[in-house]
């Protein structure tokens, strides 16, 4: 290909860089295949340097110092490695569990982590005087708008490309373009000289992994056990139930059975005992900003555990009337954050909110987990609207009278009856 066909000759958006301004570049690196072609396709299309960044947010099994040195092998003038692990749940998920953060079936998380990423470019780049941000993500997913609305927000300087995108190269177009340019690529253990392409692509980071690809966009094939890598499938977890408690201390989780722990030690283990009794499978079709329905697989042991025990807390502390509304702004909030609008001046309004009613969100909630189950079975806390005097049918009085209840049931039924006999008599 000619550099005139690798690079857009038209740009549809402000923020879309115009190649001839593109002098040095900061590259969103994850050290794999598409990340790896686009370092060395960005110097040589567009005669550019190249800063790679990559943004440790909990992935398991990464090593860094393995990618910093690929992309130091490859040209890049530097690779900066960012471990945001204590800033992504502190300012990211803090905010997602006091929300109760679902969008549809699953619990956020690959949402939560780009505006992260994003932001982290932006301050990356302007220390490294570039002067456009490249990313990997393709034209049908979100975590395009995700990413390039951060940018355009917070670095409205900063200009973007997104090589994937545009570059009309498939798989096998990658490879080749690897080799030809002597990008290090994975074999196949067993067939020497084939690249060992992953079977799924897979996101992932300290909140939950999706898995997308192969069988999965297959609506009539069941899933396969070889996607599950974080989550032991049900049937195989153990026969014997295990009961874990979480105290939270104004929405935040701050304890696992009794032990105080940092948020990140804490999900880290709540996620690795979920997992074994295979608590956090999440098998959805999801609605894209983009307009597309799509299949995904998502593993989230951490947040199958810690949001319904959140959730039940909050229920346990707040009235009726509280419940129902901050119901509806959760589902608001959730709704920004995945549709790429973390920025979105009405997700801080609603932050402020949850932040207000967590304020009592204190106590302990006790949570069965049981072949794919987790069930809260206990809860307890000093700001509960609940006395189980009150509650007991053997006893009255007090705030409450249960010879009181005739005349509160003749006025709360009153419009109905009214209106019932008039559309019946």
């Amino acid at each position: 290909m000619t550099r005139e066909q690798q690079i857009p000759s038209t740009r549809t958006a402000s923020y879309e860089a115009d190649p001839e301004q593109v002098h040095r570049v900061l590259l969103l690196y994850s050290g794999g295949l598409d990340t790896s072609v686009m370092l060395k396709w960005i110097q040589d299309s567009y005669g550019a340097e190249v800063v790679c960044l990559t943004v440790n947010l909990g992935q398991p099994g990464e090593d860094y110092e393995v990618v910093k040195g690929k992309a130091m092998q490859l040209g890049a003038l530097e690779c900066h490695v960012v471990d945001a692990r204590e800033e992504f749940a502190r300012d990211f998920l803090v905010p997602a569990i006091r929300a109760n953060a679902l969008y549809g079936d699953y619990p956020l998380f690959t949402a939560l982590g780009r505006p992260l990423i994003a932001k982290l470019a932006v301050e990356y780049a302007r220390k490294a005087g570039c002067d456009t941000i490249a990313h990997g993500c393709t034209g049908k997913g979100n975590d395009q708008v995700r990413i390039e609305a951060t940018i355009a927000t917070l670095g409205p300087e900063l200009k973007v490309i997104a090589p994937v995108r545009s570059w009309q190269m498939g798989r096998e177009e990658e490879i080749a373009y690897a080799r030809e340019h002597g990008i290090p690529i994975k074999t196949h253990p067993t067939q020497p000289g084939t690249e060992a392409a992953p079977p799924y692509s897979i996101d992932d980071n300290l909140w939950g992994r999706s898995s997308e690809g192969r069988w999965i966009e297959d609506l009539d094939h069941a899933p396969d056990e070889d996607v599950f890598q974080l989550v032991t499938p049900p049937e195989h977890a153990p026969d014997e139930s295990q009961t874990v408690e979480i105290d939270f201390e104004r929405g935040v989780p701050v304890a696992l059975d009794g032990e105080r722990l940092s948020l990140v030690d804490l999900i880290e283990r709540v996620a690795e005992i979920s997992a074994c009794h295979g608590v956090g499978i999440v098998d959805h079709i999801e609605d894209r900003i983009v307009g597309l329905k799509v299949r995904d697989i998502y593993e989230v042991p951490a947040a199958a555990v810690i949001l319904p025990a959140h959730r039940e807390l909050e229920r346990l502390v707040c009235t009726i009337h509280q419940n129902q509304f901050k119901a509806d702004l959760d589902r608001q909030w959730a709704y920004l954050v995945y549709a790429g609008l973390w920025w979105e001046p009405l997700r801080g309004d609603l932050d402020a909110y949850m932040d207000s009613v967590n304020e009592r969100v204190s106590g302990r909630i006790g949570v069965k987990l049981y072949k794919g189950h987790a069930r809260v079975v206990t809860r307890s806390s000093p700001h509960a609207v609940y006395d189980a005097a009150l509650a007991s049918f053997s006893e009255s009085g007090g705030l409450f009278s249960q010879t009181a209840s005739p005349g509160f049931i003749e006025l709360w039924s009153l419009q109905s009856r009214m209106a019932w006999r008039l559309r019946n008599d």
